[in-house]
Order: structure tokens, then C-alpha cells, then sequence
């Protein structure tokens, strides 16, 4: 392919990065840290990370808007993409333009010197370069993976969020969660505020925190989410000097979002943004808050419920998710994984939940044979699994099989669950807007 500077197109840039390294993943600082060192930017005034297993896409979500109701001037910057890339860098919530994107590429290419940077490592560096253009205020940057050798991480926090940390990206981060703490525990920085915002926190997360010297809270100690008992839906947010009742829960589908936004609430109070900490105003943030592939309901001659679940616990959340509303309906599943992925981890949650399994490809050169995920499914649930070649046949299979009022839905994989939006997306004719569920 021809030199960046003859691109005419987003789509051109995208496919000449993927050629400039043979791995598409190589952890490593040291070439991003180079270039951006090169690139001399002007660091926004705020700049939080977020890392973890599951959850980081809807803190980034979250963090994002109560920003923006400071009055800052926001950026964002998350990956993989579900539809298109533009989704991977946004100022003041919209995804930037083609145009903005390829200059900050560009920008970047004239930096780099033909040091061999990975597609993350250049798409990051360019997300940095969109907002030095757009003169943000603040940036909420979603880590990769990891955190300790993350091209994000070349950027210094001045806090952050870890989610939660469960078994995923094993053959780079490793084989136990407190690799995988250590690795995660990499955003940590001196006298920084940083939170833990779920239960079982890895005794090498706590072992980073004392030996940077980083100011480290954690759920359930410095501060808590108390879920109100019975019939009622609020729930009650307790930090170290502000305590909110009466919170609505987040308009995001599943519980565990009370714990994503209780992370970020004690971002935002570590901060010092208490004018932020307002019942009402958490309220409107909360409730306006939209994450498409995360228990999106599409109506599109039926309705279908997407979920980017890859791992074990997003697929315990997808799970218990599904036994709340699917009643007596049943389930037919279109999944389709990443190699790198543990196949038997994500689908043994959904085994009690779903009736019907289709497997398809992912579309990545990553992606793992259906064969391949159909035999774990009839290994793992004892249950048939339909083969199919691409997400639209398995899209037609689902509708096929699934009645008029059962659920059909696709999981597995961003690049599943992405195709399928754009298909469904199409073939659309008329219909309510796409929503996220709510139950």
C-alpha cells in the first residue's frame, strides 16, 4: 500500500496502520512514549484512566457526562469500536469526524520516523493529537489492556478507576487475577487518586498502591453502594464525606452498573467535585447515560438484545441479566469469539439461560472457527450448535428458530455484536429508536 500521504480516506489510514507492525498486539511504552515526546502536546488539565475486566466503557460513559456538566470541555477515548472508528475518540460526547481524524494521523505519521508503532499505539496518539486541537479541558481515557504497559498509559493520570479484574487477556496479562491485578495496578501514580470499585480486590493491587504511594479506595471501605431492599429501584451512594440517597439506578441495563457508577462517584468526590455530588443531578446524569452493545435492545422485525460480553464476567452479568426478563420465553444465542478468548469461561454462565446456540465467525483476523465454538458449547451445555459462515446467516438462523416472543440474542464479541447492529441497522425500515433495556 501507498504512503499515508497519498489517503483520501479514514478507511485507507486504518488499513495502512494494521500493516506498519506484524502482531497487532506488543505491549511496551517505550515507542509510544517516544513519539508522543516528539509530537510536544499540550496536556489537558485532567486526565483520568480507566482500566479493569468489565465495565470500563460505561465509567468512561459515566465520567464523561458529569465532566461535561462542570463545564468542561471533554474528551474521550475508548476502543474497540462497535460500528465505526470514529466511536473511539469523541469531544463533548460526539464521535469526531473523518477529516479531524486523518489530520491528527497525519500529524503523528510526521513524528514517527518509520518507528514501527502497533494500529493502538498510532490511533492513540492520534486521539491525543484531536484533543490538543480541540483545546479539552479534560480526558477520560479508556486503557486498552492491562494498564502498566498500555499505549494510554504513556499519558500520567492524574486518577482513575479499576473496575474490577476477573480472568481475561491471559496469554499477555497472565494466567491469575493477581498478574493480572499487577499489570492493571500500572496506571497507579504517586500521591494520585485512584479507584477500586469492586469486592475481591487482588492483594497485588494493594502491594502496587503502597509501593508507588498512590492514594487507593476501595469498595466497601472508603466507600460503598447500599441497594435498597424490597420493591423499591433506589439505591444509596456512601463516600468518605458525601452520602446520596434516594439514586435512581444508572438508565444503563444490569445491577452491576450501581457499582460502576458508585466508582465513579468516588472519582469525582477524590477529585474535589463535590458541586457535581447533588441527588438530582447524579439523577439527570445517570438517567440520560445511552452504551450501545451493552443489553441493547434493536427493534428490527423483531427484538433483539446485543451484548459485547467476552469474558466470564460479563457473561455472569449477561446471564443474570436474561433470567430476570426472560421469563418463560426462551433464548437463541448468536455468539462468535476471539481466539485469544476463553471459550468455555464465557459460555458456561450462559448455558442455564440459553436454549438455542447459533456460532459464527467474528469478523477479525483474530476470530475464533465456529466449528471450533460450536463444539465447546456441546461439550460445556450438552446442548446442539448451529455452524454458520457469516453474522447475516446467523442473523437469518436466529430469526428462524426463536418464536415471536422469545429473545434472540448476540454475544460474544465487539466484532460481532458490531456487524450485527450494522446489519440490523439496515435492513431496518421503520421502528422505535434503538434503546438500551430497562428491567
Amino acid at each position: 500500500m501507498s504512503r499515508s500521504g497519498s489517503f483520501q480516506t479514514l478507511d485507507e489510514w486504518l488499513a495502512w496502520l494494521s500493516t506498519l507492525t506484524p502482531n497487532e498486539i506488543e505491549l511496551g511504552l517505550d515507542r509510544t512514549r517516544l513519539v508522543l515526546d516528539r509530537l510536544a502536546l499540550r496536556r489537558p488539565a485532567l486526565v483520568i484512566h480507566v482500566a479493569g475486566t468489565n465495565g470500563k466503557g460505561s465509567c468512561v460513559i459515566m465520567l464523561e457526562a458529569f465532566l461535561r456538566r462542570s463545564g468542561l470541555r471533554v474528551g474521550a477515548y475508548t476502543s474497540p469500536h462497535l460500528q465505526k472508528y470514529n466511536e473511539r475518540i469523541r469531544v463533548d460526547g460526539v464521535d469526531c469526524g473523518d477529516q479531524e481524524i486523518m489530520a491528527a494521523m497525519q500529524r503523528v505519521e510526521a513524528c514517527r520516523q518509520d518507528l514501527p508503532l502497533t494500529y493502538f499505539e498510532f490511533g492513540t496518539l492520534a486521539a491525543f493529537c484531536v484533543f490538543e486541537h480541540r483545546q479539552v479541558d479534560a480526558v477520560v481515557l479508556e486503557i486498552g489492556m492491562g494498564g502498566r504497559l498500555d499505549a494510554v498509559n504513556a499519558l500520567d493520570p492524574d486518577g482513575g478507576i479499576i473496575t474490577n479484574i476477573s480472568l481475561d487477556h491471559c496469554e499477555w496479562l497472565g494466567h491469575d487475577v493477581e498478574s493480572i491485578g499487577f499489570e492493571k495496578a500500572g496506571i497507579l501514580r504517586r500521591g494520585r487518586p485512584f479507584i477500586f470499585g469492586a469486592a475481591g480486590m487482588p492483594q497485588s493491587v494493594r502491594q502496587q498502591a503502597n509501593e508507588v504511594g498512590a492514594n487507593l479506595l476501595v469498595a466497601g471501605t472508603d466507600f460503598r453502594a447500599r441497594r435498597a431492599g424490597g420493591e423499591q429501584r433506589t439505591w444509596t451512594w456512601e463516600g468518605r464525606r458525601i452520602s446520596l440517597a434516594g439514586l435512581n439506578r444508572p438508565a444503563l441495563a444490569a445491577d452491576v452498573q450501581i457499582d460502576n457508577a458508585a466508582a465513579v462517584l468516588a472519582m469525582l468526590e477524590a477529585l474535589g467535585l463535590d458541586e457535581l455530588l447533588q441527588r438530582d443531578l447524579v439523577n439527570e446524569v445517570l438517567g440520560s447515560l445511552v452504551l450501545p452493545g451493552r443489553l441493547q435492545t434493536v427493534f428490527s422485525g423483531r427484538e433483539w438484545l446485543l451484548d459485547v460480553a467476552h469474558n466470564a464476567g460479563s457473561a455472569a452479568v449477561l446471564a443474570q441479566s436474561l433470567s430476570v426478563i426472560r421469563g418463560n420465553r426462551r433464548v437463541v444465542a448468536v455468539i462468535g469469539m476471539l481466539q485469544d478468548k476463553d471459550a468455555a469461561a464465557l459460555i458456561g454462565p450462559l448455558c442455564p439461560v440459553v436454549d438455542s446456540w447459533i456460532a459464527v465467525p467474528a469478523v477479525s483476523g483474530r476470530a475464533r472457527p465456529a466449528s471450533e465454538l460450536a463444539s465447546v458449547i456441546a461439550q460445556v451445555c450438552q446442548k446442539p450448535c448451529l455452524i454458520t459462515d457469516d453474522v447475516g446467516s446467523a442473523l437469518r438462523a436466529a430469526e428462524d428458530r426463536a418464536g415471536d416472543s422469545d429473545i434472540a440474542l448476540v454475544c460474544g464479541s465487539f466484532y460481532v455484536v458490531g456487524p450485527a447492529l450494522d446489519t440490523l441497522y439496515s435492513r431496518r425500515q421503520s421502528g422505535p429508536t434503538p434503546r438500551n433495556s430497562e428491567f
